[in-house]
């Protein structure tokens, strides 16, 4: 998916990534948590049905888990999705699962 476009909106105990397709209505979103400067919380993957099928959930997924193994952080998993791509991709997200 070469058109499609993730930022990054922090707050100060909250973070939200944003996934865009170009020419597709709405948008993707991974919420997550601030716990601590080291332990975030991802609690939210929603991907809008124009987006389904894409792999937007799974992109965002990997960008937060990208984003975390650079800042030297660990996640810990409560949202389904993420939980659920977690377990599928075990081997390669151990270093950042808390």
């Amino acid at each position: 998916m070469t058109d499609m476009t993730i930022a990054r909106e922090d707050t100060d105990s909250k973070a939200r990534y944003v996934a865009r397709i170009p020419g597709l209505e709405g948008e993707g979103e991974l919420t997550l948590s601030k716990a601590s400067d080291i332990l975030i919380i991802v609690d939210h993957t929603g991907v809008p049905d124009s987006m389904r099928g894409m792999g937007v959930a799974a992109a965002l997924a990997e960008r937060v888990i990208a984003d975390a193994r650079a800042a030297g952080q660990k996640i810990v998993p409560l949202c389904p999705f993420f939980s659920a791509y977690i377990a599928r991709h075990k081997d390669e997200t151990a270093d950042v699962i808390n």
